[in-house]
């Protein structure tokens, strides 16, 4: 699965924006979807994540009521609407894809296999 994030930007301080992740090659089928960030000097997180069968979501407790993760599995795309962003939002994004696994490990970033390029975010106070 080849995977293709759009949709960074800059933004004010609680303003919005919609990340997108497409994927060009191959079936999303049985992939779970996640988006993964990394601030300046800081290592990659997680972020969120959906299941490929349920649509089940899970959320980081920094972006937990603010971010909604979902997916389109017809259009093999999974988004990231993100809202009230705050600056410390400010990083590169990576959507990401693995085969539906242990949910205990749906957070890892080791735990998934393909990899989007990023896209950045800028939030400005």
């Amino acid at each position: 699965v080849q995977l293709q994030a759009f949709g960074g930007g800059l933004v004010q301080a609680g303003g919005s924006l919609r990340l997108s992740c497409a994927a060009s090659e191959g079936t999303f089928r049985s992939y779970d979807g996640g988006w993964f960030r990394q601030g300046p000097g800081k290592e990659r997180e997680f972020v969120a994540a959906v299941r490929w069968n349920s649509g089940t979501t899970y959320y980081a407790d920094s972006v937990k009521g603010r971010f909604t993760i979902s997916r389109d599995n017809a259009k093999k795309t999974v988004y990231l609407e993100m809202n009230s962003l705050k600056p410390e939002d400010t990083a590169v994004y990576y959507c990401a894809a693995r085969r539906t696994g242990i949910l205990s490990t749906i957070r890892n970033v080791a735990a998934y296999t393909n990899w989007g390029q990023g896209t950045l975010v800028t939030v400005s106070s």
